[in-house]
């Protein structure tokens, strides 16, 4: 099982590795929603839809179902080069 958007916690970071499907929004994709970008969970809604995230600085919020699209390599603090 892969780790996606959907199963990080609040805080926590990762790098996108892919889309488990190909329909990702474009405006995402303009957004910097691309593979080899951290994405870090910023805050989850109270009914746990959408999701908050910060990608390059851009602050989005998603759909659970689009955040489960996708896939991570999580990553701790130090690993991260930006």
């Amino acid at each position: 099982m892969e780790t996606t958007v959907a199963d990080l916690k609040r805080g926590q970071k990762g790098i996108i590795k892919e889309f488990t499907e190909n329909l990702l929004p474009i405006k995402l994709l303009e957004l910097g929603c691309l593979p080899g970008n951290v994405i870090e969970l910023v805050q989850v809604a109270p009914l746990k839809d959408p999701i908050y995230i910060n990608v390059n600085g851009s602050h989005i919020a998603i759909r659970r179902s689009m955040a489960e699209q996708i896939a991570l390599d999580i990553v701790e603090e130090e690993d991260v080069v930006l």
